[in-house]
């Protein structure tokens, strides 16, 4: 077993008080997709303010003077990433590779994670909302959807790498 690695059940816990915490302060849970659409807000802002304004989707994210980035969630995600990294760097984890498996070239390894990242980008905001802000903010508020939803993406998950696992090895 490697110890590098904090316990799930331990993390578990701490962010179900994330969630607590993120209720009780903000009135809502928890998400991250939201932030990749005022990342983009900001950036055609930026470009073509006008077109920002005039554009349904990007208008909502424009409210007077302040940038669409000064919005808790972006801070929100923000943090969950230097965390990530800090937490990687503390450990030992931090590696100048690609991981990849052994039947794939690098360079189609990062063409393929940025196209799926792309198409889930779209998709959750397609959906109004990532698979993290369905799964824990919608199943911490016992929306039978979302748990649904949940059961299903494991299921999928776990199904899929069956027939990917060769890949892998």
């Amino acid at each position: 077993m490697n110890h590098r690695y904090t316990n799930p059940y331990v993390i578990g816990a701490l962010l179900g008080l994330v969630m607590l915490f993120s209720f009780y302060t903000m009135g809502r849970g928890v998400g991250s997709s939201a932030t990749f659409a005022r990342v983009a807000t900001a950036g055609i802002d930026l470009v073509a303010p006008e077109h920002a304004k005039t554009n349904a989707y990007f208008s909502k994210y424009l409210s007077g003077d302040r940038s669409p980035l000064m919005a808790w969630l972006v801070f929100l995600s923000l943090g969950a990433g230097l965390g990530g990294l800090f937490s990687a760097f503390i450990a030992k984890r931090v590696q100048g590779e690609v991981a990849r498996g052994p039947s794939i070239g690098v360079s189609a390894r990062l063409w393929l994670a940025m196209g799926g990242g792309i198409l889930s980008g779209f998709a959750a905001r397609l959906a109004r909302g990532c698979t993290s802000g369905q799964a824990l903010t919608g199943a911490s508020e016992l929306a039978f959807g979302s748990w649904i939803f949940m059961f299903s993406i494991f299921a999928g998950a776990y199904a899929t790498a069956y027939f990917f696992r060769k890949e892998w090895l």
